[in-house]
């Protein structure tokens, strides 16, 4: 499926929300950049002053972004109706194809475990991005859902202090 970073960022603007209702640049800018926070402990610095640029993000790691966020969103054993209409609303937003709509619907079916996502990243700005984004797919109201959130972050390696300044952001 081609379209994965489309996906993630259709996804992430579907929150409609808190932090992902002001994501002008995009989902894949808002991952991006509150992992960086997450890591560094301090804002990035302006993509136009030599910083880096969050949206350019290869496809291989948008498609684990969005099996992590799939992942995440089945964690309690069902998409509600909620869940539902926000996958079909950036699935519509997205453009997916009807190969991409196919990918999607197995990822629902059987989606990722969290030691598949894990060795898959490649370094810990990746597995930031990659728990940035699971997070940001969900609102963590069940214990299932909070305990998949902390097995990845542990399978992932990201520092505690990482994954809990990503819960302040997220949850401001």
């Amino acid at each position: 499926m081609a379209d994965s970073r489309r996906m993630v960022d259709a996804l992430v603007r579907s929150r409609r929300s808190g932090l992902a209702a002001g994501a002008a640049l995009g989902g894949l800018a808002l991952i991006g950049g509150l992992a960086f926070r997450a890591l560094r402990g301090t804002e990035p610095p302006a993509p136009t002053k030599g910083g880096p640029d969050f949206t350019a993000v290869a496809e291989d790691e948008a498609r684990l972004m969005l099996r992590a966020m799939v992942a995440a969103t089945t964690a309690d054993g069902m998409v509600d109706a909620a869940e539902r209409q926000r996958l079909q609303a950036a699935v519509s937003e997205a453009g997916l194809d009807a190969d991409g709509q196919s990918w999607l619907e197995r990822e629902l079916e059987s989606p990722a475990d969290v030691d598949e996502i894990a060795e898959r990243v490649a370094g810990p700005d990746a597995a930031a991005r990659s728990y940035a984004a699971a997070r940001l797919a969900i609102d963590p109201d069940t214990l299932q859902e909070r305990q998949f959130l902390k097995m990845l972050s542990e399978a992932l390696d990201v520092p505690a202090d990482a994954t809990d300044r990503i819960e302040r952001d997220v949850a401001a």
